[in-house]
């Protein structure tokens, strides 16, 4: 009898970290390698944040919380909803996880049942499809073509849904692709959603402030009221405020799902870090100023990356309208043999061939469910990126 769960077999592990440890292997050999596989941004957590977590410390806040959350930092969330995005919540419609990755898995495992249907645009951040299998349910992945940028039509929506579907899980800014949808787009889409009242959406608003080129970001419940009640909103602290290894993440929605939320919670990590919490707060509440100054690096980093990778042989890079991710085409090099003998079939032998010939880790397109693409994370330095583009350059040049 086997002694790992057959559950197991239903999930891989994420294809962004299995890139980001193989780069950093190679460079404990001694390998010149550009790392740039992980979603984190190499901005540090600005200091005000890391004053109220010392502070916090020192206050002896080192203690068990609530389990999903202090009220100071429901209460900071409620009026970022308020502020930012004109949703009103009251502080048991919210909740705070370890990262927005637990928000959104415990959800999935309080309302997931057997067969229930997930629907996923793709391209979509690794880890939606495996969580949603994790818990018996099915994951529907939809396409967003590079033709529309990376974005699903209402038709497309309204062919997936069926009277199995239980959520839609909805990404924008994406990651990968860094596409963002406009009012009027996210409009049509919940013109769909009204019309089948057994559909959630769970809104993944991770990269709200990281747009570019004046976008004007708006999030499902804000652009559809009717869908208010059927709708977690989901967001965090990791991307904007630099606090990726702080491990925050909230979300907000109906009641009854908050609770059955916190239920999962605390039979599993019980709350998140208390110090992380205060900080958060501080976060929330504090200058925001510091958002718009590393906007502006990492909107010259991706004017500078897709330039780039557009003047690469066989490689078409689209301008995403956020995040801080690209998402190009290789299938201009498909068929053809690298410098160093290998023969490229898919996107993966592309990225493979590409870190062993050149040392720039990237990830292959086949983990994000859209082929043959790659994401590139430009939240690195431009020293860097332009050095990792200067390579992807030459090994597409070297294809024959």
């Amino acid at each position: 009898m086997a002694f790992l769960a057959d559950t197991l077999g239903r999930i891989k592990p994420s294809a962004t970290i299995a890139v980001t440890n193989k780069a950093r292997e190679l460079k404990a050999a001694g390998r010149d390698v550009i790392g740039l596989g992980a979603g984190e941004p190499d901005f540090d957590t600005p200091e005000n944040i890391k004053e109220a977590a010392i502070k916090a410390i020192r206050e002896g806040k080192t203690k068990y919380t609530a389990v999903d959350g202090i009220p100071e930092l429901k209460q900071a969330i409620t009026a970022k909803f308020k502020r930012e995005n004109g949703l009103d919540y009251a502080p048991n419609q919210v909740t705070v996880g370890t990262g927005g990755k637990q928000v959104l898995f415990n959800a999935l495992m309080a309302t997931l049942n057997p067969g229930d249907e997930v629907i996923i645009p793709a391209p979509y951040w690794v880890s939606y499809p495996d969580m949603v299998a994790l818990f018996g349910g099915v994951p529907v992945a939809i396409e967003g073509p590079a033709e529309t940028g990376y974005k699903i039509s209402p038709q497309t929506l309204e062919a997936a849904i069926t009277p199995k579907t239980k959520w839609l899980i909805f990404n924008s800014p994406s990651n990968p692709s860094g596409a963002a949808y406009t009012r009027a787009e996210l409009k049509a889409l919940t013109d769909v959603l009204m019309k089948h009242p057994h559909v959630w959406v769970m809104t993944d608003d991770m990269y709200e402030h990281l747009v570019y080129d004046d976008f004007e970001f708006t999030t499902i419940a804000q652009v559809e009221p009717g869908l208010y009640e059927r709708t977690l909103t989901v967001n965090g602290v990791s991307k904007a405020y630099s606090m990726t290894g702080w491990r925050i993440g909230y979300g907000a929605g109906p009641a009854s799902l908050i609770k059955a939320m916190g239920t999962i919670q605390s039979q599993s990590t019980s709350n998140p870090c208390s110090i992380s919490q205060y900080a958060s707060v501080e976060a929330l509440n504090g200058t925001q100023d510091f958002i718009a100054r590393n906007n502006e690096v990492f909107k010259g980093r991706r004017d500078l990356v897709v330039s780039m990778l557009n003047q690469a042989s066989g490689i078409t890079c689209p301008m995403p309208e956020g995040a801080f991710y690209v998402y190009p085409s290789c299938a201009g090099t498909i068929g053809k043999t690298s410098t160093g003998g290998t023969r490229l079939e898919t996107d993966e032998d592309f990225v493979t061939a590409l870190l062993e010939e050149e040392g720039v880790a990237v990830v292959q397109g086949t983990a994000f469910g859209l082929a043959p693409f790659f994401r590139i994370s430009y939240a690195t330095s431009t020293e860097a990126l332009e050095e990792a583009c200067t390579r992807i350059q030459r090994f597409c040049g070297g294809l024959r």
